[in-house]
């Protein structure tokens, strides 16, 4: 696992199409803006345990509901 610390509005790149940013950072808790190519399923670990199906479905919804500028 690679531990990086990073500042608010700082980036992280993953190859050359996904960016992680850090949009907002209060108490504990971190907010993370993530860019990535539609084909590309993005999901919290604890919703791991969906099925597939269900949870590329849920994924295409949330991605088509819920764009967020950065």
């Amino acid at each position: 696992m690679l531990v990086l610390s990073r500042k608010l509005s700082q980036q992280i790149m993953i190859g050359s199409e996904i960016s992680i940013t850090v949009v907002k950072i209060e108490g504990n808790h971190v907010r993370l803006g993530i860019q990535a190519p539609p084909d590309v399923t993005i999901l919290r670990d604890e919703l791991d345990v969906i099925p597939v199906e269900s949870r590329d479905r849920r994924a295409r919804r949330a991605r088509r509901l819920r764009v967020v500028p950065v």
